[in-house]
């Protein structure tokens, strides 16, 4: 049972770690739209980084769920 307590959290957690990346995507292209491609840069770079944190969360997640 612990497995699959610890699985679920592992999914919840990479869930959250996609989430936290969508909203600096989201943030990167509302500043396009309002001409600071500056802000827009510094959005992208922390949404790169989310996005790397996420893929680690999911791959980490999904490899607990095969076994």
């Amino acid at each position: 049972m612990s497995n699959t307590n610890n699985a679920s959290s592992l999914h919840k957690q990479a869930a959250l770690d996609h989430e936290t990346a969508a909203k600096h995507h989201q943030k990167a292209s509302e500043c396009h739209d309002q001409n600071k491609p500056s802000d827009a840069m510094d959005s992208a770079k922390s949404a790169m980084a989310s996005c790397n944190t996420a893929k680690k969360s999911s791959d980490t997640a999904c490899a607990s769920s095969t076994k």
